[in-house]
């Protein structure tokens, strides 16, 4: 491509692409990308939960559970990490009550909604019968995923983007916007942090699946491994975020509260991953099935219905397994009873 073909910025969408009206339903682009991530993620989590030979209804059962709880915890995490001062009024601030359920305006935080999913997801799979670290696993890649839809919400918004950039591929942000920052030039570029942290969650999508090919990361390490690679991301992208956040100094180092989090997420997604490869992947698979939970196959021939042991019968020969036939040993006449 010839050096002035190259794109000067990234346009933001205008502001009637970010809602729009058919009829009388207002559409708000934000709550399409993250319906978008939900649907891909379900997808992806049925046919990588199919191939384990799980039920394809369980994921139906466990997401009816874990999606409205990973909405809920990731609209707390917003409200209450991100953002409090502005919707309790705190240090003297207007106070926004009635935008807190506005979840369609933008404001979802994804360790918020990962935590409290995790719990719906719990709930689901104690429901369904299932080990909730056999559903994580399929599930991971499918979140990472939708995290990668769910960010070009946030380009849609105009929000949360990074620190004043010259690069090529710096973002427009509309000078009228409320998100633009006060104090400097029309025109000003910006990071796009949306895009880098969707890109990045995408390559973590292909990491972690050929890893799953190459090691088989069961028992939990496939979940961990997603915690890992989103927390180092995120990490990264909270370098260069300039959105209000509370700051937080620990040892005398202050840092966003976000960054924080996400540090936290590392160093609790190593514990984990050391755990489950140092403590249980030695041990025995356990399947997916929660202890007896699993459902009992019968063997169907010639229109009759068989237990298992009857079935073991036949494939030896007819002779039933010896350690299911109690050895009572050769008659003996019982003596007179006194």
């Amino acid at each position: 491509m010839m050096p002035g073909l190259l794109p000067a910025s990234i346009p933001s969408p205008p502001p009637q692409f970010a809602q729009f009206h058919i009829g009388p339903l207002t559409i708000h682009a934000y709550a399409l990308c993250i319906l978008a991530g939900i649907v891909v993620a379900m997808w992806m989590t049925s046919r990588r939960w199919n191939r384990r030979g799980a039920p394809a209804e369980a994921v139906w059962d466990i997401c009816i559970w874990a999606i409205p709880f990973g909405i809920v915890g990731g609209r707390l995490y917003h409200v209450l990490i991100t953002d409090p001062e502005y919707y309790f009024g705190l240090n003297g601030m207007q106070a926004h009550w009635s935008e807190i359920p506005q979840i369609w305006a933008g404001g979802l935080g994804i360790m918020g909604a990962v935590s409290l999913g995790a719990l719906g997801a719990w709930i689901g799979c104690r429901r369904a019968g299932v080990r909730l670290s056999a559903f994580a696993d399929a599930a991971a890649p499918g979140v990472l995923l939708a995290q990668a839809f769910g960010r070009w919400g946030n380009w849609f918004n105009q929000e949360l983007f990074g620190t004043p950039t010259t690069l090529p591929w710096g973002l427009q942000i509309d000078y009228t916007s409320h998100n633009f920052p006060p104090g400097l030039p029309p025109g000003t570029l910006f990071q796009p942090t949306f895009l880098y942290e969707s890109l990045w969650n995408l390559a973590g999508v292909g990491l972690l699946l050929l890893l799953d090919r190459k090691f088989k990361l069961h028992r939990g390490s496939m979940f961990w491994s997603y915690v890992i690679w989103y927390g180092i991301g995120r990490t990264l992208m909270e370098t260069m975020r300039i959105d209000p956040a509370e700051i937080i100094n620990i040892l005398g180092i202050g840092l966003r509260v976000h960054m924080w989090l996400a540090i936290g997420l590392v160093i609790m997604g190593l514990i984990g991953l050391l755990y489950v490869l140092i403590r249980l992947r030695p041990q025995p698979d356990p399947g997916i099935y929660l202890p007896g939970r699993a459902p009992v196959e019968e063997k169907v021939e010639a229109g009759s219905v068989k237990t298992a042991t009857e079935a073991d019968a036949d494939s030896t020969g007819g002779a039933p397994d010896p350690k299911d036939t109690p050895d009572d040993g050769p008659d003996v006449p019982e003596p007179d009873a006194k």
